[in-house]
Parts: structure tokens; sequence; C-alpha cells
């Protein structure tokens, strides 16, 4: 407010009117309408300006209290003595005693909270949101509690990208963290997922009280420097029995090991996806994964970009039978390593009826080997058609008689990936995307020459 306007702004109490006072004016009339009798709000008023303000109630009884005395001091002396023989003057009865609000936030009902609470859980999650309204008060305390909030947890160190100044202490506080929101929130967790962890993630992944989870998640940035990770399968096992997605993403990992006394573990009966893809090699063998998967026969997706030390014989023998998605691709690491010339037909052979991705990238398989293979998918029974959609055979041997022959027995075909494949012709090593161009591939494939370039 300006300086000049703030000596005209006075405080006006609405009150009875009293004998002597000027004819009320239309601002009291709208003051009645505004504020009746009764209400805790008072005036406040300037020259421009015209604010209610709500007031507590004691003040409002003593803002009476003084209205009443001026305006007695303000009566004529002689109404005086006959307002005393008339009526004896008693002094006013004592407010009643109240205590502090205790705020309204402790006035709303734990169910309403929960649905507030919910919503913004919905939205933005429940860290850090729920970890500050618990602070508030109890009430809030209570409903921030609840394990019904903390379905879908993501979390992330808080040094990630970060100089290391300071970084085990920090670390050190997290994991502490963490290890006390396991046991006390995380009973109804159904989906966690850890960005940017490293090492240190072993003791999240114990696995001990979310018997919830559905899926989990660790993904890590591109650091060739990175300490190998111990994942303790037979403990995951048993305190998520329910999880149906894992996935840990471009880690450097190592599965603890079980150990001559230790029995293999429940497995995951409900797995339907399991996701080990990494941008270097990793350590992941047939034994690995066979004690990760020697209990999940709904498995749907399967992905182990990255993993050289798998064979075929070790994907043969999993107990799945209707895989749809498999994914072995080999990226940037082909040439350091020594792949398998033979064994490619155990896997189409198996899922040439459920199939609908598979991806060879980078693979040693011979020529002959990818021929048997690829024509597993022209063996159905008449009147049925493969479901294979996506095919990646870049950086393969695969021959332009067999390329043909997977196209003209798989009319569902939307992408074929060529890149890169030396036996193919010259102006054909590339991707196709959609049916067009996939059966353009096949016609330029029928009319070519049989030397290769």
């Amino acid at each position: 407010m300006a300086p000049g306007v703030a000596p005209r702004a006075r405080r006006r109490v609405r009150g009875t009117p009293l004998a002597g006072a000027p004819a009320r004016s239309a601002e009291d009339w709208w003051w009645d309408r505004l504020a009746p009798s009764g209400s805790g709000y008072h005036l406040l008023q300037a020259d421009s300006m015209l604010l209610v303000l709500p007031t507590l109630g004691p003040a409002r009884a003593r803002a009476q209290r003084r209205a009443a005395r001026r305006g007695r001091r303000l009566r004529p002396p002689a109404s005086r003595p006959a307002e005393a023989k008339a009526k004896p003057r008693t002094s006013p009865a004592p407010a009643p005693q109240q205590g502090p609000d205790p705020g309204w936030g402790d006035r709303i009902p734990v169910e309403i909270l929960l649905r507030i609470f919910g919503l913004l859980v919905e939205a933005n999650g429940p860290m850090p949101f729920l970890g500050r309204a618990a602070r508030v008060c109890r009430r809030w305390h209570e409903a921030a509690s609840q394990p019904a909030l903390w379905h879908t947890l993501t979390l992330s160190p808080p040094l990630a990208g970060r100089p290391a100044k300071g970084g085990a202490k920090a670390e050190k506080k997290l994991l502490a963290s963490l290890e006390w929101l396991i046991p006390n929130r995380f009973s109804q967790l159904q989906r966690l997922t850890l960005i940017h962890w490293k090492s240190q993630v072993h003791p999240v992944l114990k696995g001990s009280c979310c018997p919830q989870l559905q899926v989990l998640e660790v993904s890590t940035g591109i650091n060739h420097n990175i300490t190998p990770l111990q994942l303790p399968v037979e403990a995951l096992q048993k305190g998520c029995p329910q999880l149906q997605v894992l996935r840990l993403l471009n880690l450097m990992w190592l599965p603890k090991p079980s150990g001559r006394a230790v029995t293999p573990g429940p497995g995951f009966p409900s797995l339907e996806e399991l996701c080990l893809a990494s941008s270097t090699c990793n350590f992941v063998s047939n034994e690995v994964l066979d004690r990760l998967l020697h209990g999940s026969p709904n498995l749907r997706l399967l992905d182990l970009r990255g993993c050289a030390r798998i064979t075929p014989a070790g994907l043969h023998d999993l107990p799945c039978q209707e895989l749809e998605q498999l994914h072995l691709g080999l990226y940037g690491m082909s040439d350091r390593l020594t792949l398998a010339k033979e064994g490619s037909p155990l896997l189409t052979q198996k899922w040439c009826h459920t199939l609908q991705e598979l991806d060879l990238s980078g693979q040693g398989f011979s020529e002959k080997d990818l021929e048997q293979a690829l024509a597993a998918f022209s063996g159905t029974p008449e009147g049925s058609h493969p479901a294979l959609c996506s095919l990646n055979l870049r950086g393969t041997q695969v021959t332009p008689s067999t390329v043909s022959s997977v196209i003209s027995s798989c009319p569902g075909l939307l992408y074929l990936n060529l890149e890169s494949c030396r036996c193919l012709p010259r102006g054909l090593k590339r991707a196709y995307r959609g049916p067009g161009e996939v059966q353009w591939c096949l016609e330029q494939l029928l009319t070519s020459l049989p030397s290769v370039s």
C-alpha cells in the first residue's frame, strides 16, 4: 500500500447500530451481506481497497467489547444514569477458552488423504513426495505410510553424473534408507526401477520383503570400469515369487555362486520377460540361465543381447515352450570372440510356431546351419503361417536362397535386416521395413544372378 494511503486505512468491526451514530451507508449494507452476524471475519478498508479477513474467535470477542466500550463513551451523559437505573451494569462474560488450532491437515480424514496422495503418487511417483508429507503431522504420516501408495517406485543414486567427492558416505546413507524402506513400505510394491545403479545394488536385490513385486528393472550407464555385480538368484526367487518381468540392463554382473550345499531355488513361476541385454560382453552362461529360468514355463520374451557365452544347446533345454521374442544379437563384439558355428536349428525347431521376433545379428553360424534353421518356418502345417514378423540377420552368413525362402514362408514379415551380410548381392544389404519393402527384396532376390559379387 502506498504511504499516502496507509494513514487513511482503518479497521471497522461490524456491530449493532449505536445511538447517535450517523446513518448507515451503502458500504455498511454490503458489509452485512458479506459478514453477517456471528461470522468470524473483520473488515479492513482503505480508499481503494476492501479486504474481508478471517479472525479467531477470541480476537473477535475482544473487538466487540472494545467497540461496545467506545460506544458507551460517545453517548450523552444524561442517558447514562437512566440506563444504570433501568439495567445494572454487569461485567461482560468471559470468552470461552479455546485451545490452539491443530490445523486443517489434522481435520481431513485419512481416507480422503489417501485419495489425494494417490493422485499425486500416480502422477509423480511416491518419492520424494511421501517422504516429505510424512513429516507434516501425525495424520499425514499415517496416510503416507500406507503400503497401498507404494506400488511403483523409481530410484536413482543422488550422485549420478556428479563428482565422486563424498560418494561413499552418500551411498551408505542411501542404502541405509533402502534397508529401512524395504521391510516397512515395500510389502505391496509391484514395480521397482533402479536407474544408474552399479555394484552397490546387491543389498537392494535381496528380495526378502517384496512378495507382490512383479517388475524389477536395474539399469546403468555405459561404463567399462564398473565392478561386476553379484546377484543373489535364489534369494530373489524366494523373496519375489510373483515376479513377471526381470530386466538387468547394461550391467556387468555375476551370479552369486550357489555352492555345493545350496539347493536350487524355486525359480520364477510367473516370469514372462527376462532381459539381460548389455553393450559389453558379460559373464552369463548356460548354467546361470538355467538357475534363472528352470522354473519359468510361461516365458514369452528372452533378450540375451551381449551374452556371448550362451549356446543354442543351453537355450534348447529351457522349460518354456511358447517363446515369442528371442534376441541373441552381438553388436560390436563378434570380431573378438570365438562364436559357435552350429546349433541354430535347435532354436527354430523348438519355437518356430510361436516366434514373432528373432534376432541373430552378429552370430557366427555357417551358411548351411542358417539354411536348416530358417527352413523350420516353411515346415508349418498346411493352412497355417508362421507368426514371425521381425527377423534380424545383420552380419550373418545367410545366402540369397535362404532369405527368399523365409520371406515366401512368412507373409507377415514386417522387418528384415540384411545389413553387412557378405553372401548377398550388392544393393540388398540393408534393412527393410514394411510389407512393401520386404516383397521388393524378395523380387530382387529371385531375379538376381546366382553369382555373388
